[in-house]
């Protein structure tokens, strides 16, 4: 039960990531390396699939037993190597360079894949389509399948972990934690892939193979690949999760600092920076609606405060701190919003709940105790009016 949740999780993984890479190389569809990044999971996703029934009996109808196996294999090169162009589009000086590069590998796979090829077509009847640990290795042509396979997948792994390990070694969370969660994850796989040459060359001279050895390095690759995934989908992840405490915060805030902004839009309506939006459903729903909305009320409570301050008593002893200085402070605004004295010019303005230092976070912290305080006196002069 363990085993099928985490099999369901890593494919709904896999699935989110593969989904959002497709989604960004619609918005950017001449940005190489997230093209070969998205190329990389769509051959990894068809090399799984097309491996499970009832696909495999489709390919194996059209075109004989060890059709499947050839598929699935090609896949698998198609992914390493799209692993390697992100590396050799990420480190080139300009496209034409990268594009050289990939054209450069991309005859080494096209060997590869000639080769498998050819392997599978000699292989003839006597390829029943078993994989690995079933075939009978002392046929040449399966044998040279697997050698050839194995011998890219070293190649194109090996160079891939020194990139990873390059890139990590320069980079800062949570890229690098990704990347060297990735670069285990490629090391494991190219572990695997050399143990798997090593029992063909053994099984074909004729010796036998501990079947722990087989179950071992089955383990490995069941382990490199999640992994090698995780590694792939941490750092977006982590940048998504860390964006959505983000918005939770910005959330908090924006309703806490309603009151103040309440009363002082009432008084100067003309200070509203998006008063009639384009498209409101789209300010409310998408991510980044509540980060713009939050900033506009912001921006709209301070420019409240700055007309408004002429109007104020002096500020002396407002400071953050006394404790009382918010309480004191709203009432002043309440008294002097609903005065009849003529308003005060823009230039005649003083600073008003400014906060210490010259921080955002700090200015909206003075601006949310102002706000609470003008909330308090709000249920104060509603419990009065009652009584």
């Amino acid at each position: 039960m363990i085993v099928f949740v985490i099999v369901c999780g890593m494919s709904v993984a896999f699935v989110a990531a593969l989904g959002w890479k497709i989604f960004q190389l619609f918005k950017a569809p001449r940005d190489a390396t997230l093209r070969a990044v998205t190329l990389c999971l769509i051959s990894a996703a068809f090399s799984f699939l097309l491996a499970r029934q009832p696909f495999a009996d489709w390919i194996a109808s059209a075109g004989g037993p060890g059709a499947p196996r050839l598929v699935q294999n090609l896949f698998v090169l198609s992914m390493v190597y799209w692993l390697m162009c992100f590396y050799l589009y990420s480190a080139a000086a300009d496209a034409a360079e990268g594009n050289r590069r990939a054209r450069r590998e991309a005859l080494f796979l096209a060997l590869a894949a000639i080769g498998l090829l050819s392997a599978t077509v000699a292989a003839g009847v006597h390829d029943h389509g078993a994989n690995f640990q079933g075939s009978d290795l002392r046929d040449p042509a399966l044998v040279s399948f697997y050698l050839v396979a194995d011998v890219y997948l070293v190649y194109a792994l090996a160079m891939s972990l020194r990139w990873t390990c390059a890139y990590a070694r320069a980079s800062q969370r949570p890229l690098a934690t990704g990347l060297w969660l990735a670069a285990v994850g490629i090391g494991a796989m190219a572990a695997s892939c050399t143990i798997r040459a090593v029992l063909t060359v053994v099984r074909w001279q004729g010796s036998t193979v501990p079947p722990a050895v087989t179950w071992a390095s089955g383990v490995i690759i069941a382990l490199a690949v999640p992994l090698f995934l995780i590694g792939v989908s941490y750092p977006g992840a982590a940048t998504r999760i860390a964006a959505m405490r983000v918005r939770r915060q910005h959330r908090r805030m924006y309703h806490r600092l309603g009151p103040l902004w309440q009363m002082l839009h009432v008084a100067y309506p003309e200070h509203s920076l998006y008063r009639v939006p384009a498209n409101p459903w789209q300010d409310h729903l998408l991510p980044l609606g509540m980060n713009r909305r939050y900033y506009r009320r912001v921006i709209e409570c301070r420019d409240g405060l700055v007309r408004i301050s002429p109007r104020l008593a002096p500020t002396k002893g407002l400071v953050e701190e006394q404790p009382e200085w918010a309480d004191d402070l709203a009432d002043q605004l309440y008294t002097a919003l609903h005065s009849e004295q003529p308003q005060a010019a823009p230039a005649d303005a003083v600073p008003v709940a400014m906060p210490m230092t010259q921080s955002l976070e700090d200015d909206v912290r003075q601006l949310a105790q102002l706000s609470d305080a003008v909330r308090r006196r709000r249920v104060l002069a509603g419990t009065k009016h009652t009584d």
